[in-house]
């Protein structure tokens, strides 16, 4: 089964309300059996007109797991604490490819 992967980008406006999501996000995805490999850094448009202004990638072990934690009431619960921290906060979920045989 491949892994799943959550792509985001925003634009945090209000850093101190953003903390308050934040200080409780990695938690939950944690339970979920997730794990951020990107959360913010460096980063530039090499092609194409993409201009986040911040990204995040979290890998979850399947789909369905990455789908359980987004619907799940912890997660539903603490994306509530982002409302007004950002300008804007786009999401995707994607699965990966499946490893080789």
């Amino acid at each position: 089964m491949p892994a799943a992967y959550l792509i985001v980008e925003m634009n945090i406006t209000d850093p101190t309300r953003y903390q308050q999501y934040m200080a409780e996000a990695p938690a939950a995805v944690k339970a979920a059996g997730g794990e951020y490999l990107v959360r913010g850094g460096r980063h530039e448009a090499l092609e194409g007109d993409w201009q986040p202004h911040r990204v995040a990638v979290l890998r979850f072990p399947s789909y369905e797991q990455a789908k359980a934690f987004y619907d799940g009431e912890a997660y539903t619960r603490i994306r509530a604490l982002r409302h007004g921290a950002t300008d804007y906060f786009n999401m995707v979920l994607v699965e990966g490819v499946a490893a080789p045989v």
